[in-house]
């Protein structure tokens, strides 16, 4: 059961695209590429401690575990989802054409601790997504998906993390962005970036993966079972800010040698994540979208996203929708071509995004389809009674920083 292994809106693959020079998937970097040592290897790192990954479909004997009363749990499974989170304000919130796309769909380092620090006070804990549903045989001897309780501590509700976007695309380094995941010096996962004075820093507190992690650290009750949160990554500008993809066009043997020493670089970064709680899933090789491209184009993706993402993470059985666009029309009542055709290769878990975190197990193909809420600008600005469970936007939301647009609840 241990493990099977993130809906942009068109605006945001608008912004996307026009960023990175995208035409049908292949992008052209228009900001500066990331220095070439930053791409070596680093020195080799202390030893990490151990890290503990605990079943929570398992009770625990006695039902208690460290003196914590844990109990069942069927309820509803919350599902938050995130972008890649905004180190520097002043770079994003600049003026130029990006500004509002970014205040639009991301939020900042600040508003990310502040968010994290509402859900953990407000009884969440961390469950990974693929121990909340699993496969099954039913009785007609064929496979299907089901929910599985989940055992928690006393009081507590599952929350679901995911990270759309995990792979630091090239308009994001002159935006305000961490450019990539690295290992430190102190043998733990941290970004490696610019400063906006163009200075190298090293930070465990400007990327939302190690920042997750440094709060896991200081309140372990929040991950009772060592999860952490899903990564959900495309192929088409590489993965983790490595630049591991290839083009179909003038491709030569330099290019490939670089690519395959980003190959290498990754796979220790790939290793300690999931060591320490992080699972992956795919968002589809171009970030396509899955409710207007023909099948054909759907299946050479996916099978390029098997080759050059696939080949360093592993298979997974997690697809998130790009743009949240579902296949065939409506994925929870039609089971067309491109629905089956992805299940075939594996997926059973479709993720899209709505306005509350909504599941439903497909009785005619082994499959479940879910809904995530996303904090960000948006919701931030719009729904801030749809998030009060998790956070009150009045007290997260950095209005200093962001562009002076309009607040629905400030009109309240």
């Amino acid at each position: 059961m241990r493990r099977l292994t993130c809906f942009l809106p068109a605006l945001l693959l608008a912004l996307t695209l026009a960023a990175c020079g995208v035409s049908g998937g292949e992008p052209e970097a228009q900001t500066p590429s990331v220095p070439e040592e930053a791409s070596q290897e680093p020195e080799a790192a202390p030893e990490p401690p151990p890290y503990a990954i605990l079943d929570p479909t398992v009770m625990p004997e006695g039902g208690v575990r460290d003196g914590v009363a844990y109990a069942a749990y069927d309820g509803i499974v919350e599902h938050l989802f995130f972008h890649p989170v905004i180190a520097y304000p002043e770079l994003a919130f600049d003026g130029d054409n990006q500004a509002n796309g970014l205040d639009d769909y991301m939020v900042t380092v600040g508003e990310y601790n502040k968010i994290l620090q509402s859900v953990y006070d407000k009884g969440f804990v961390l469950v990974d997504i693929s121990d909340v549903w699993s496969e099954a045989t039913g009785e007609d001897g064929q496979p299907k998906m089901v929910r599985n309780t989940l055992y928690l501590p006393e009081g507590k509700k599952p929350l679901i993390l995911s990270f759309d976007d995990t792979n630091y695309y090239q308009y994001m380094l002159a935006n305000g962005f961490a450019y990539k995941l690295i290992i430190d010096d102190s043998g733990k996962i941290a970004s490696w970036g610019l400063n906006p004075q163009g200075n190298e820093v090293v930070s465990r507190d400007l990327d939302a993966i190690p920042i997750l992690d440094k709060f896991v650290e200081e309140h372990p009750d929040f991950s009772p079972f060592g999860a952490k949160g899903c990564l959900s990554l495309t192929g088409y500008e590489g993965i983790l800010g490595y630049r591991t993809q290839t083009d179909t066009q003038n491709w030569t043997e330099a290019q490939e040698a670089s690519r395959q020493r980003e190959r290498e670089a990754v796979k220790p970064i790939i290793a300690e994540l999931k060591r320490t709680g992080w699972t992956f899933g795919s968002h589809t090789w171009g970030h396509l979208r899955l409710d207007s491209k023909p099948l054909e184009h759907i299946q050479a993706d996916t099978q390029r996203w098997a080759d050059e993402v696939g080949s360093l993470v592993g298979p997974t059985t997690i697809l998130f929708y790009p743009h949240g666009s579902r296949p065939d029309g409506n994925d929870w009542k039609n089971t067309g071509p491109v629905f089956q055709y992805l299940q075939s290769q594996g997926f059973r878990v479709f993720c899209s995004v709505g306005i509350e975190s909504f599941s439903y197990i497909k009785k005619d193909i082994c499959a479940v389809i879910c809904d995530r809420l996303h904090p960000d600008g948006t919701t931030l600005r719009h729904s801030r009674e749809r998030y009060l469970q998790f956070y009150d936007a009045k007290d997260i939301m950095d209005t200093a920083v962001r562009p002076q647009r309009e607040i629905s609840w400030a009109i309240e």
